[in-house]
This record gives C-alpha cells, sequence and structure tokens, in this order.
C-alpha cells in the first residue's frame, strides 16, 4: 500500500526545505536524490517525520499513491530532460510531473507538449522566496492544465505564504506561463536590487553617511511606502559586523555581482516581444560592469569624475542633508513603480502573444507574500489591474498615476545631482528616461525613421496620413564606397 502522497526528487537547499514544508502541512512525502547518502542523512535527520526515502525511481513511484505528484528540485536545463525521460517509462495515465525550478518558459512549453503527448501532465512552477520561503512559505507560480492543477492545489495552497489576500499561490495559465511569470518576476529583483544598491551609493559617497547610517535610513524607509523583503534586508546586511576587522561587511565585499539565467533571459525576452524593461536591462549591464573590476580600477586613474571640476559628491554637499534623503526616498519609490510597470506589462506581452490569459492583479496578490519582491507598492498595483485588467501600463492608473507626479521630482533631482557627482544610477536613471519618454506625445523618432529612410529606404509613415512611403532624399556619398 503506498504510503505518501507526494514526491520530491532533489535534496539540495531548496528541495529539502520544500519537502519539510510539505511533510509539516500533513501529507507524507517521499524523496530521492541522485547521491544516496544525502536520502540517507535526510532521513536520519528527520526521524520523527513521515517521510520515506527511495534508492530508486521505480521506488519513489511505487511509494506514491495515484494520480502521482512529483515535483523536481534539480538544476535547469539538461538534468530537467534526463529526468523526464527517466520517469515518463515509470509513470501513467494522469500522474502530475512538477517542474520547480527556474526553467525557461520555453523548455517548459516544449515538455509541457512531449508529457501531453504521453497522457502525463507537467507542470512548470516558479518558487520564490529563497531557502526560507520554501521551509515556512513561499510564493508559488505554477502553470500546466486545469486538470492537473486541480489535483495539485491542496498541497500548493497549504504550503505557500499566507497574506491577507490569500495564499501566494494561483493557477497563472497553461504550459510556460508560471515560468514565464517567474522569470519576469526574477528580472524586477534585479530591478530592484540595483535601485537599492544606487540609493545605498549616495547616500555613502553622495551624503557621506556611514554604512551604519544608511542602515538607519532604510529602516525608516522600510516603515513608509517603500516598505520591503529588499529594504528590510538591506538595512539588517549594512549593520552586520566583520568579525575579521570590526568593518561593517558591505564594507569588505568585493564589488562584483553574479547572476544567472533569469535576468537575462527578461532582457532578450523583453527584446522579442517589443517591450521596453529599461530600468531591468541597466540592472543587468551594472552587474556585467561591476564582474570588470580590474579595468574599472586601472580607468579610475585615467578618467576623473566631472573632468576633475567637482569633488564626489560635492552637488549633495552643504545643508539639506534631510532634503536629499527624502528626495532619495521619493525617488526610489518613482523607480520602483517604473520597474514594476515594465515587468508587468513584459507578462501582459507574454500572456497576450502565447494565449494565457494571465490575471496581472493576481500575479500581484501572489507576490505580496513569501517571494524577494514582496512589498507595500504591491498592493496599488494589485488594486490597478483589478479595477481594470485592460490597464495598458500600471503608470497611468489614477492613483499610481498621482503618487508617481508626487515623487518625480526626487527622482529627477537625484538622477541630475548623481550625474554632476559623477556617481553612476543607471537604474535610476533609465527609470527616468522611461518615465519622461511614456508621458511624452513627440518623441524624436521621426527623425530616426528620416535617417532609416535616407539610407536604407527602410520607409515612413507621415503624420497626416496612413501607410508606408519612401522619399528620394538625394544623399550624396561624401567618402570611397
Amino acid at each position: 500500500m503506498s504510503r505518501s502522497t507526494f514526491g520530491v526528487i532533489g535534496l539540495g537547499t531548496m528541495g529539502r526545505n520544500l519537502a519539510l514544508n510539505i511533510e509539516e502541512h500533513g501529507f507524507p512525502v517521499a524523496v530521492w536524490n541522485l547521491e544516496t547518502e544525502w536520502t540517507d542523512a535526510f532521513l536520519r535527520d528527520h526521524s520523527a517525520a513521515t517521510f520515506t526515502g527511495a534508492k530508486t525511481l521505480a521506488a519513489l513511484v511505487s511509494e506514491l499513491e495515484r494520480p502521482r505528484r512529483i515535483m523536481m528540485m534539480i538544476p535547469a536545463g539538461a538534468p530537467v530532460d534526463e529526468m523526464i525521460e527517466k520517469l515518463s517509462a515509470l509513470l501513467e495515465p494522469g500522474d502530475i510531473l512538477i517542474d520547480g525550478g527556474n526553467s525557461f518558459f520555453e523548455d517548459t512549453r516544449r515538455r509541457e507538449a512531449l508529457m501531453r503527448e504521453r497522457r502525463l501532465d507537467f507542470v512548470g512552477c516558479g518558487v520564490s522566496g529563497g531557502e526560507e520561503g520554501a521551509r515556512y512559505g513561499p510564493s508559488i507560480m505554477p502553470g500546466g492544465s486545469d486538470e492537473a492543477w486541480a489535483r495539485i492545489k491542496d498541497v500548493f495552497e497549504a504550503i505557500a505564504a499566507k497574506t491577507d489576500a490569500g495564499p501566494c499561490v494561483t493557477h497563472v495559465g497553461p504550459d510556460g506561463a508560471g515560468h514565464f511569470v517567474k522569470m519576469v518576476h526574477n528580472g524586477i529583483e534585479y530591478g530592484d536590487m540595483q535601485l537599492i544598491a544606487e540609493a545605498y551609493d549616495v547616500l555613502h559617497r553622495g551624503l557621506g553617511l556611514t554604512t551604519p547610517e544608511v542602515a538607519d535610513v532604510f529602516e525608516e524607509w522600510n516603515r513608509g511606502p517603500l516598505e520591503s523583503f529588499l529594504v528590510e534586508l538591506s538595512a539588517h546586511v549594512c549593520r552586520v559586523i566583520d568579525a575579521d576587522t570590526g568593518q561593517p561587511l558591505v564594507d569588505v565585499i568585493l564589488d562584483k555581482a553574479g547572476q544567472k539565467g533569469t535576468g537575462k533571459w527578461t532582457a532578450q525576452v523583453a527584446l522579442e516581444l517589443g517591450v521596453a524593461i529599461p530600468t531591468i536591462g541597466a540592472a543587468l549591464d551594472a552587474r556585467v560592469l561591476s564582474s570588470m573590476k580590474d579595468e574599472r580600477v586601472a580607468a579610475g586613474r585615467i578618467l576623473s569624475a566631472s573632468d576633475g571640476a567637482e569633488a564626489m559628491g560635492a552637488p549633495f554637499a552643504g545643508p539639506g542633508g534631510e532634503g536629499w534623503t527624502n528626495a532619495l526616498h521619493d525617488a526610489l519609490y518613482a523607480a520602483r513603480v517604473c520597474s514594476y510597470a515594465q515587468g508587468m506589462a513584459l507578462i501582459a506581452a507574454g500572456s497576450a502573444k502565447y494565449t494565457w490569459n494571465i490575471n496581472l492583479a493576481e500575479m500581484a496578490r501572489i507576490w505580496k507574500g513569501g517571494c524577494i519582491i514582496r512589498a507595500r507598492l504591491l498592493d496599488p498595483v494589485r488594486q490597478a489591474f483589478a479595477a481594470n485588467a485592460a490597464l495598458l501600463n500600471l503608470l497611468v492608473d489614477p492613483a499610481i498615476a498621482r503618487d508617481l507626479q508626487a515623487a518625480a521630482p526626487g527622482l529627477r533631482r537625484v538622477v541630475a545631482a548623481a550625474a554632476a557627482a559623477g556617481i553612476p544610477v543607471p537604474s535610476l536613471g533609465a527609470s527616468l528616461a522611461y518615465f519622461d519618454s511614456y508621458r511624452t506625445p513627440q518623441l524624436p523618432q521621426n527623425l530616426t525613421q528620416a535617417q532609416r529612410d535616407a539610407f536604407g529606404a527602410h520607409k515612413f509613415e507621415r503624420v497626416e496620413r496612413p501607410g508606408f512611403v519612401h522619399f528620394e532624399w538625394g544623399v550624396e556619398t561624401k567618402w570611397p564606397l
């Protein structure tokens, strides 16, 4: 007789903690890991819980009640395809295989179609919240068939983070919808982290605050509209002292940021779908530039800020430090709104292209708890899309627009002063450019179109009538061909 109602493959940090979360909510769990000693150690560490260890995949499958529900927490890419092939031969029609890793959504679409042909259900499931979220309540973004969702809903709703808006899980949509949304979630996360890092840099180098004083500012911000996991986390890490040096640990960390695939995928997909995500794109560029440490150090010996005309931070000097802090608060808020607007626009474009019918209000709801980008801002974001599901852009929601208009002067002031001081604020600057471009009825791309037609006969549209036309500009070549 089968003793387990749910299976977990992969006992790394996320898999192990999800298994503990599931079992703790009353679902006996069968576990399997490629290294059998990991399975043995896991069972020893949790001998009082209702876990069953399987030495083989066949044993795992036989241990589970039908229809079987198995969640893979293994590296994305080839390992997922290999595991699918191994399990497909052991599963029966109606069984459900869930990929809880950060897989590329197009891979998930392909896998879901393949499994459907084999009369098996495949769920591509985004899971956010890191180690702690997996253990005590993540935000969960499953995509797949309605039938599969109905059979996994009880487990996912039980283990997900809970807020006043309910469990932080919903059926996102068909095939790759869940992994698409998780990809964009991670892109927004990249943007948010970079925006906070830029605020830290302005506070630190521009206003001359020590790292503990920056922590004080972040703590104050976290009691208002900027309240979020990442601002709270930033305040905490700025207070941690390094045992070796006695300095704030942040101050002795090398300024080279790593990255995985989801941020890059977000930028690539946005280009393919024709969606502007400059805040997120600038955050990716910032990480790439940060990795060029040796080049930056060498360049710094040659290239001075503002051509040496002003000392670093001079535009922020003098009285009015509190005023600058308030301006920076507004700048971070406005830029964060722009980042969420870009992410939501990308989800809407993906949903339209693949006919997923993703509910953007629900995405904001399930991100309120458990996930890395949980923030107070998600309440007005949710309200905006609940009031108008066809909202073209978050920036034009009446309530959001009112708050953004109030915060925009702070963003403009900070970006201008940072530029004068030679302090790079790529994502804050990109957010301001996004805001200004989106609100501007007449952009200079009329000249761009004229250039394209003049050198390549790419045609253009006239303002007074529809249709594309070409004009003979009479351009003469001035250089040898």
